[in-house]
């Protein structure tokens, strides 16, 4: 027997092994090679050359997909190699937001941190509001749903004013002075404010009659304003205006009917007062004393002595007394015709003319239209030493001080000016511009 083999020369071809190849090779393309492929939170779509029911023969080709809320770190394709290891490494972490900023005076609390899907929501601290979204959300793209959120302080700050103050002025004045605590701001987020600002007068002050608003003004840092206000109230206890007598002044103090003031009156020339020279205005709003009134002046001249006589002038009336030795004396006459037009002067300035004439036994006295007894005539030259032969005219104040002599008639303009000086004389003329009174 005989043994053939057949070959090709020069083809390197070899039925035996050719045969073994191809063996092996199908072998090897359809026979598991790589690890399977398992991708936590993901998938992976994975195709073999021939279509085979291995996933993981060589050359194999994997797409890696991570399931919503993850996001692939590595190849998005995997092959398997000739060294049985795939290409690459993959891995699905799941997608994280950044972390987010904790909102001044407030924070956030949040369901599963910065996770995909996670909510948080913001609040802030008493006293300051939140300006923005309250609630955010992780998305797929890696951010939150909404912008940052804020706490800003809108409540304004709180500040309590006293409750309404109301005083009486004491006796003699016409204000009050009112004191109070001064209020204190609180504010309701930091605590921190600005000084407290008044508009109105400051406690401890004297406030006039009536009722005042005082109101105070305080800022937070957010300047939010807060106010508050309240009244001062000041009343005068007052007994009501008194009016001048009939023929008379008035003169009071203060604001003339409020408590404790006093009202004093006087009379013009040629009259008195009768009742009350001064009232005072009492707490129970009443006047004391009674109403005076002002009558003409009833000069007695049945009186016994000099000084009685002048006494009834006392306080009331200043004096011009005219001596002359006989009624016919040129300088009397003279003194006479110049002080007849004159008696509304006179009267303003309350001069009594006394007249005395001739010469003891016969002499006379006259004060108007009353005749003075001789005997009186006489005392009152001799108790002022008035010459009895001689010409002669003297000026009196209310105090019965001799002021003036003259030895020849005086004009009424020297005698107006010099009584005008007279110390009390100043306040009349102040008291009769006030009411009118004058002569034109």
């Amino acid at each position: 027997q005989f043994f053939f083999s057949f070959c090709i020369v020069g083809s390197g071809y070899s039925p035996i092994e050719d045969d073994e190849d191809v063996y092996a090779r199908n072998r090897y393309k359809e026979t598991p090679w790589c690890s399977p492929i398992k991708v936590k939170h993901g998938n992976a779509n994975c195709r073999t050359p021939q279509g085979g029911y291995y996933k993981n023969v060589l050359g194999t080709r994997c797409d890696i997909r991570c399931q919503k809320g993850y996001e692939l770190h590595g190849p998005q394709q995997l092959i398997c190699q000739s060294n049985k290891r795939w290409s690459g490494k993959v891995l699905c972490k799941q997608i994280r937001c950044p972390t987010l900023s904790m909102p001044t005076n407030g924070g956030f609390k949040c369901i599963d941190g910065a996770y995909f899907n996670s909510r948080c929501e913001y609040y802030c601290s008493p006293g300051y509001q939140l300006k923005g979204d309250r609630t955010v959300t992780c998305m797929d793209n890696k951010v939150w749903s909404s912008r940052p959120a804020s706490c800003v302080d809108v409540e304004p700050p709180r500040i309590q004013c006293p409750s309404v103050k109301e005083k009486t002025a004491e006796p003699n004045k016409l204000t009050a002075r009112v004191f109070w605590e001064t209020p204190e701001g609180r504010d309701t987020a930091d605590g921190i404010l600005t000084d407290v600002i008044l508009k109105g007068p400051s406690p401890g002050s004297h406030f006039s009659e009536g009722d005042h608003k005082i109101q105070y003004t305080v800022y937070d840092r957010a300047e939010n304003k807060g106010t508050c206000k309240f009244l001062v109230k000041v009343r005068v206890r007052r007994c009501g205006k008194l009016n001048a007598p009939e023929n008379g002044y008035i003169k009071c103090t203060g604001d003339g009917d409020n408590y404790g003031v006093t009202c004093e009156f006087s009379c013009i020339g040629g009259y008195e007062l009768q009742g009350s020279p001064a009232r005072v205005c009492q707490y129970n709003l009443g006047w004391s004393g009674t109403e005076p009134t002002c009558t003409p002046m009833n000069i007695n001249v049945a009186v016994r002595t000099a000084a009685a006589l002048l006494d009834q002038f006392y306080e009331k009336r200043r004096l011009l007394i005219v001596s002359t030795p006989t009624a016919a004396n040129f300088f009397y006459r003279l003194q006479l015709g110049m002080l007849q037009p004159e008696q509304c002067g006179l009267d303003l300035r309350h001069v009594t003319v006394i007249e005395l004439v001739g010469v003891f036994p016969a002499q006379i006295g006259r004060i108007g239209v009353k005749l003075l007894p001789p005997a009186l005539a006489l005392q009152l030259r001799l108790l002022l030493r008035i010459p009895h032969y001689n010409f002669s005219v003297v000026v009196m104040d209310k105090h019965g001080m001799d002021k003036e002599r003259y030895l020849f008639p005086p004009t009424p303009a020297q005698l107006f000016a010099l009584i005008d000086t007279f110390p009390l004389r100043k306040e009349e003329m102040k008291l009769q511009a006030e009411t009118g009174q004058s002569c034109t």
